[in-house]
């Protein structure tokens, strides 16, 4: 096992072969300085120009029609370029991953381009930040205010969806609060809504300023009083510590090592670069029971193939197609506590998809490789829209420099690149390429493993 690899695996979406040529003499402490480092670059993601909705009257049927089209299409564009920016070698894989996390863990269905575009810079602002500004900054957030009905949550008709979601799912879990605190909370939130324009706004007439009992105290709470007393209890700091490690470390927890990220998570102050730093310096991290451990999800298999194969030019309705048929798109959620992940990324059709994956690629590049004739046909039509350009120069380069292609030490080069874990029989054939050894690699079960 390589601990590099592995570090860039579970901080990232994995290498492509010109960035390992570059890493692969780093020490550890120098790669995770480096992501780090080019984390810092959070500049918001450009707006670009979306509808605009004014309040009055019915719309006109064409109208909406409209619009409803527009927005697919921005939704559409939005989800393409994501997955683009994971894959790329140019972007902070560690920002790209922590925006996935935490777009995972404060699950939302968005159907507006702009909502969504607002919704991800807040996960980039926030996500290696302060985790009391990233909570109170999705509170705040149009997209979850829409998803969870909080502009419905008004002074003399609360409405408990995010008020019980900010508990169950968002911050402490179930066991940790009472159905009166869900209530109490729930009019702690009131008056905070959104506008047509996208924008939160607080609607003072709408909000209850009456006293509140909540978690044992009591005052005249507004919302962001809520979220700092359930910042004060310790459970807190556990349960998204828990998830830390469920996501990039094994899906089954230590919790002797989550009560000690917990611990030192709650005396930062919840910093949440400082949590990720110590995970991934951290010796358990590259112990080998969580190593290769962890199937991925569609899109970390889709983002880490992409970078792998450095695509350009895919196909967005292909792209997302594969998403669909996969389990897994961006900004659809199948509900407010995310996708279950682990084993239930795989079935017997998902299965065949995935380790098809690389053959359509290939094939869509003009190689030529046929996909499994086992494949149901609406998945092959889905492999067969990609229309994308694969470059495997680089492939060739590494592992020319490891040693020719068919012998022992290229192919190494090209298993450690891409498999966490290594097959236990493999053979090339005779005077194989480069391409056809990474297209076999790719598409061996020990693929979907990271």
């Amino acid at each position: 096992m390589n601990k590099l690899l592995h570090l860039y695996r579970r901080a990232g979406f994995g290498l492509s072969p010109s960035e390992w040529q570059d890493r692969r003499n780093w020490s550890l402490d120098q790669a995770i300085d480096d992501l780090f480092l080019r984390a810092q670059s959070r500049a918001p993601l450009p707006e670009g120009d979306h509808p605009e909705y004014t309040r009055g009257g019915m719309m006109a049927a064409a109208r909406r029609k409209e619009l409803q089209k527009m927005e697919r299409q921005a939704m559409m564009s939005i989800n393409h370029n994501w997955l683009s920016r994971m894959a790329a070698p140019g972007e902070s894989s560690l920002l790209e991953r922590m925006c996935f996390f935490w777009h995972g863990h404060f699950a939302c269905e968005v159907k507006a381009g702009l909502l969504a575009i607002r919704q991800l810079n807040t996960l980039r602002a926030h996500g290696l930040g302060n985790f009391r500004d990233l909570v109170l900054a999705v509170a705040r957030d149009p997209a979850m205010i829409r998803y969870l009905n909080n502009q419905q949550n008004r002074k003399f008709s609360p409405n408990e969806n995010f008020a019980r979601e900010l508990m169950e799912l968002f911050t402490i879990g179930r066991g940790h609060y009472t159905e009166m605190d869900v209530k109490e909370a729930a009019r702690a939130f009131t008056g905070w809504s959104g506008n047509l324009a996208g924008e939160y706004v607080f609607r003072a007439r709408q909000h209850d300023n009456g006293t509140k009992t909540f978690m044992g105290k009591t005052g005249n709470f507004n919302g962001e009083d809520i979220i700092d007393i359930i910042l004060e209890q310790e459970e807190t700091a556990r349960f998204i510590c828990r998830k830390v490690y469920r996501h990039f470390v094994n899906d089954t927890v230590d919790e002797s090592h989550v009560n000690t990220l917990a611990a030192e998570f709650r005396s930062l102050d919840y910093d949440i670069a400082a949590l990720m730093r110590s995970v991934f310096s951290s010796d358990w991290f590259y112990a080998s029971e969580n190593t290769g451990n962890k199937i991925k999800s569609p899109v970390e298999l889709l983002a880490g193939t992409m970078r792998q194969l450095e695509v350009s030019n895919i196909a967005t309705q292909g792209l997302i197609g594969l998403q669909f048929a996969l389990g897994q798109v961006l900004f659809r959620p199948p509900n407010v506590a995310g996708w279950p992940g682990g084993r239930t990324w795989i079935d017997n059709s998902t299965l065949l998809l995935r380790l098809n994956l690389a053959a359509a690629l290939f094939q869509a590049a003009d190689f030529n490789f046929e996909l499994a004739p086992e494949l149901e046909q609406e998945n092959k039509r889905q492999l067969k829209r990609l229309n994308a350009e694969i470059n495997t120069t680089p492939l060739a380069a590494l592992a020319q420099d490891a040693g020719q292609v068919d012998g022992k030490q290229g192919v190494a080069s090209l298993v450690t690149l891409l498999l966490a874990t290594p097959p236990p029989d493999f053979k090339t054939g005779p005077k194989p390429s480069a391409a056809l050894v990474a297209l076999r690699l790719m598409s061996l079960p020990e693929y979907q493993l990271c």
